[in-house]
């Protein structure tokens, strides 16, 4: 096999380099017989380069191209020509040269792809999965992973330019259950016993504070064994954040100075800081949700002060009880059908709401079933609260507080989807979101649990409240929400062992339990722990909105599909019975 390092790439060659001779490297892309002369795009990840083989040219090589076909690997050296005056396409960069070849190597035979390689195609994800080395062969699937990288160098550069160290912390782990799932690995000799694999750096980044390493970060790889979907995976990617003798402030700074770099440096837009904040409750009775889309303004009205006296006693009852009774005013939509707003009652209902109160605004004033149990002091409150007009339609869910806020956010989304006011090109929409409560009640567990950790610190002035009011307590806790979508999350931790161990005796955990499960890290606070906070970043889910895809597995290389499988290569697969036993593991 006569083979040739290439001197250029296939995306390299411009107007300054016609007359020279050159040699290429790559795949065939697409190949084009007209009359007797051989048109070939040849590929590599940097771009495309038209290669010509005419007979009258060089014979040899001609009588080779005749052979060529789609996805082979060749080399080939040639004189780079302008094109022929009305052949130039200017739609790619290579697109006003080409090279006469002279001498073709043929590398690599390949077999028929199971689906073309271009940018658009029509393929089940199971096939593309299944030949992931051929679907990253794809422009849109290469352009995704170059983004990748450069955001990873513009993380590393600007956390390295303000003093922070990257460090590397443990893939085997002890298992402390505090979130999702651990993966558990099996010692070969310590029988009976596992490692587990990170869910995130959490407590290691805290030691790290305890040992004087004031500002940390990683990129680092995190494991969650829990339900797949478009933006999560069982192994993800966190950029980690930990600085010691700071405050929410100094984090928010820190965090708001790396994403304006990003965005200028990969998307080459200015964003504004300081971003917009909102407190939990705010952003939970305004739009619905703690990560709200604020790309489009359709904001939701508290309607308790009307109605808390009503004689209607769905939503006076919810109010009694501390819930809520909550509206959306979908503007031109009061020309909704019947059809239509049964479609809407069945959506409602399918997230857990007994239905859905609707009512016109038209001429002749409201138009509702619902309208009999209105007075007319509070339809005139009802108006002038939802800023209503003729021709809106009116929205609304009574009820627990939480839940019904969480059905009238997706309502708020299934509305800004009919009425397209979603737009995708618009300016970044980035906030904070701040005093989250530092418990939840869990139906599940039938008890209180830390909304985010066991180490997040509450606010100082509701210390006292832990152990007498804990619902009422809030944390110094922050997200950071995009578009609609949580890219990250974090707090100031906790670091006066009086406070962690209230925060203990909130959550039922005994001194024994705290002690196997968290000893470590509560015995390194005893030697000095400075105050410390930070946050962590879900990489996947930032590449993706900077990549404007609908799916982590779009700028993952090696992701798995939605059933945890690895199509690729087989995983998860069966082991030998001699791996097992060395493992002391039996399959019941």
């Amino acid at each position: 096999m006569k083979f040739k390092k290439r001197t250029h790439t296939c995306g390299e060659l411009r107007d300054q380099h016609i007359g020279q001779t050159v040699t290429l490297n790559g795949w065939v892309d697409n190949r084009r017989d007209l009359g007797g002369v051989i048109f070939i795009d040849l590929r590599d990840r940097y771009g495309i380069t038209q290669i010509v083989f005419e007979p009258s040219y060089n014979a040899e090589a001609h009588e080779q191209a005749k052979d060529l076909r789609n996805e082979w690997v060749v080399s080939v050296t040639g004189k780079v020509r302008r094109r022929p005056e009305g052949t130039e396409n200017p739609e790619i960069e290579t697109g006003m040269i080409d090279v006469m070849v002279d001498e073709v190597s043929i590398l690599n035979k390949a077999q028929t792809p199971p689906f073309p390689i271009e940018d658009r195609i029509d393929t089940n994800e199971e096939i593309r999965l299944r030949y992931r080395y051929l679907d990253l062969r794809r422009r849109p699937m290469q352009r995704n992973l170059i983004l990748r990288h450069k955001m990873y160098q513009v993380v590393r550069k600007y956390f390295d330019e303000n003093n922070f160290l990257e460090i590397e912390t443990p893939f085997l782990m002890k298992s402390t259950p505090e979130g999702a799932r651990d993966f558990l690995v099996p010692s070969r000799i310590h029988k009976g016993y596992f490692y587990a694999l990170p869910q995130s750096p959490q407590t290691y980044k805290q030691i790290l504070m305890v040992a004087g390493f004031d500002r940390y970060f990683q990129i680092v790889r995190c494991f969650r064994d829990e339900d797949l979907r478009a933006d999560r995976q069982y192994e993800f990617t966190q950029i980690d954040v930990e600085m010691s003798f700071v405050d929410e402030e100094d984090v928010f700074n820190i965090v708001e100075g790396l994403m304006k770099r990003l965005y200028k440096e990969i998307l080459d837009i200015e964003i504004e800081t300081p971003f917009k904040r909102l407190k939990y409750e705010e952003s939970m009775e305004l739009y619905g949700s703690d990560k709200p889309d604020l790309r489009f303004d359709l904001q939701l009205f508290n309607l308790n002060s009307i109605f808390e006296r009503s004689e209607f006693r769905l939503f006076s009852e919810a109010i009694k009880k501390g819930g809520i009774v909550s509206a959306l005013n979908a503007k031109g939509c009061g020309n909704y059908t019947r059809n239509q707003l049964d479609v809407l009652t069945d959506f409602v209902k399918k997230l857990g709401s007994g239905g859905l109160i609707w009512i016109r605004v038209n001429e002749n004033g409201l138009d509702s079933p619902t309208l009999k149990f209105f007075n007319d002091a509070e339809q005139k409150a009802l108006i002038e609260k939802t800023k209503s007009e003729i021709g809106d339609l009116i929205l609304i869910q009574a009820g627990e507080w939480r839940k019904t806020l969480t059905i009238m956010g997706a309502l708020r989304l299934e509305m800004a989807k009919r009425m397209d006011l979603i737009k995708q090109n618009v300016k970044p929409q980035i906030l904070w979101i701040t005093d989250f409560p530092l418990f939840e009640y869990s139906e599940e567990e039938k008890r209180l649990v830390a909304m985010h950790h066991p180490f997040t610190s509450p606010k100082d002035e509701h210390i006292d409240l832990m152990l007498t009011e804990p619902l009422k307590v809030k944390a110094k806790a922050y997200d950071l929400v995009l578009n609609g979508n949580e890219i990250a999350g974090g707090s100031i931790r906790i670091n006066d062992p009086v406070v962690q161990s209230k925060m203990f005796d909130v959550l039922g955990i005994s001194k024994e339990e705290a002690e196997e499960k968290f000893g470590f890290l509560i015995n390194a606070f005893k030697y000095g722990a400075p105050p410390h906070g930070g946050i962590a970043f879900g990489f996947d889910r930032m590449v993706m909105l900077f990549a404007n895809q609908n799916s982590i597995r779009d700028v993952i290389a090696f992701p798995k599909t939605s059933n945890g499988l690895s199509l690729m290569d087989g995983a998860p697969s069966l082991v030998r019975p001699e791996q097992l036993k060395e493992l002391h593991i039996k399959i019941l």
